[in-house]
Order: C-alpha cells, then sequence, then structure tokens
C-alpha cells in the first residue's frame, strides 16, 4: 500500500459473507434430509431441527455483541491512502477461506439425517439466518453513527476471518457512501434516476 496505507474490508460485508452459503447449504441438507426415516422419526427430527434453527440463528445474531459494539465505538477515520476492498473480493475471499469447512458442515448435516433427519439441515439454516441478522444489526449501527465499518484485511487474514476477535486492534469508519457496499453489507442499489 502506498504511503502506509492499508487494505480495509467492511465488517458487515465479513460477518454477511458465510450467510448465504451456510442457508442455502442447511436448506438442501434438510430436503435431502427428511428422506431417511432415521433413528428418531421424521417427525421428531423436524421438531429437533425447528428448535435447533431457534437457538442457532440467535446465539449466533447476539455472541460477541459488547465487543463489536466496542470496536465500533472506539472506531478510527480511515487514512487517505487506505484500499477500500470491494465487497465481490470481500465475501470470495472468505468463502474460499472457509470452504472446507463449509462442506464438512454440509457433510455432518447429511450424515445426521440418519439418526435425526432435517435436523442438522436446519441447524445449519440457523447459523446462515444468525449472520443475517447480526449483519443487520451492524447496519443499523452504522446508519446510527452515519459511518461504515471497516477491518484491516492483514488481520482478518492472520485469524480466520473473524472481524472482532482478539488481535483485532481496532476498526476504521468512513462515509455512508464510501465503497460498493450498502450499510448491513448488502449490495449497493443503484441510485433511481429522475
Amino acid at each position: 500500500m502506498a504511503r502506509g496505507g492499508q487494505g480495509l474490508a467492511r465488517v458487515a460485508v465479513v460477518v454477511r459473507a458465510g450467510a448465504a452459503p451456510l442457508w442455502w447449504l442447511g436448506v438442501i441438507a434438510a430436503g435431502t434430509g427428511a428422506v431417511p426415516e432415521g433413528l428418531t422419526g421424521r417427525r421428531i427430527g423436524v421438531l429437533a431441527g425447528a428448535a435447533l434453527f431457534l437457538v442457532a440463528a440467535a446465539v449466533v445474531a447476539l455472541v460477541r455483541r459488547g465487543r463489536y459494539a466496542a470496536l465500533a465505538r472506539g472506531v478510527a477515520r480511515a487514512g487517505k491512502y487506505d484500499v477500500l476492498q470491494d465487497r465481490a473480493v470481500t465475501v470470495r475471499a472468505w468463502r474460499r477461506g472457509h470452504r472446507w469447512w463449509l462442506l464438512l458442515a454440509f457433510a455432518a448435516a447429511l450424515g445426521s439425517a440418519f439418526a435425526v433427519p432435517v435436523a442438522g439441515g436446519l441447524l445449519l439454516a440457523g447459523l446462515g439466518t444468525g449472520l443475517w441478522l447480526k449483519a443487520a444489526w451492524l447496519g443499523r449501527r452504522e446508519r446510527a453513527q452515519d459511518a461504515l465499518l471497516w477491518v484491516r484485511v492483514d488481520w482478518l487474514d492472520r485469524h480466520g476471518g473473524r472481524p472482532a476477535g482478539k488481535a483485532v486492534g481496532g476498526w476504521r469508519g468512513t462515509g455512508v457512501a464510501a465503497g460498493d457496499a450498502a450499510p448491513g453489507g448488502s449490495r449497493r442499489r443503484p441510485a433511481a434516476l429522475v
């Protein structure tokens, strides 16, 4: 980076990156997992899966919120020479770095269907939903602070893609028009023509 600038990735985009693959792999695993009777039977599997879905979504959405809030309060202004990473690059990097974990989780969800049908898939879908909820919460914070939240890419690379890990020293902030992702990490919609 020129003149001491850092590569920065959007925090909400990093959080949201795992939501879609977990959701879709969970839906596929749950649908496939409905085929075998399993040890418990389908009815119990679906009920257990629904409970796991709700618990997983709530836990993922709420875990480490205090750390996220503390980092958001202490945000420093991004420097002139900092480079803002595109949303697509951030998502691709996160998914590439976690692809084996995603495949392993999918295989475990499919395998669990022979014991408790559907439950493993709904658990995965719940994890994805929790990530979407956390990204939406971050988006509300960004709107309230009128600043987008960014984390250094080298810290993400070193610590498994966790934007609020212990080794993350702080976040940086920019105006809400910076970058190509809206508050919360979703794709920025083009402005309507007047």
